[in-house]
């Protein structure tokens, strides 16, 4: 009796260990060594546009290569999206307010301009994909 009692601890034990192996992170991006300096919306605000070019990037997302039209991995406020786009673990948003539902205003009075049918993949979301822009983190109602 005790024998099949500890059988049955052992291998629950091995099973909730290798659930607890096989959990993915909630980000592909992993903690800075370097804490980076907190970025002032109001400073943002007033950047203007990077001037990127229009030639396809090869990315890796979600362990396959995939060709976007843009890789944003600067700091994010006034830009232009069209297409599909990847915004990596390097890019940056404002230290913001929260609105009333906590979802962050990081992007509130940026000019960020995401063409409907674009395609977000975001690193820090785990790659997740985006299809109806960002106004959860602007305040504003979706274009479409």
């Amino acid at each position: 009796m005790k024998r099949s009692q500890i059988l049955l601890i052992t291998l629950s034990l091995i099973f909730v260990f290798s659930l607890a192996a096989c959990e993915r992170s909630k980000s592909v991006c992993t903690p800075q060594a370097t804490p980076r300096a907190t970025l002032d919306l109001t400073d943002l605000l007033m950047t203007p546009a990077p001037d990127t070019a229009s030639t396809l990037v090869k990315v890796e997302i979600k362990g396959k290569l995939m060709e976007v039209d843009k890789v944003v991995d600067y700091p994010i406020c006034n830009d232009d999206w069209s297409g599909v786009v990847y915004v990596t673990c390097d890019a940056q948003v404002a230290e913001a307010a929260l609105d009333a539902d906590e979802n962050p205003l990081f992007f509130q009075g940026c000019n960020l301009n995401i063409e409907p049918n674009t395609v977000v993949y975001v690193a820090a979301h785990n790659d997740a994909a985006y299809y109806k822009g960002c106004s959860c983190h602007t305040g504003e109602d979706p274009p479409y």
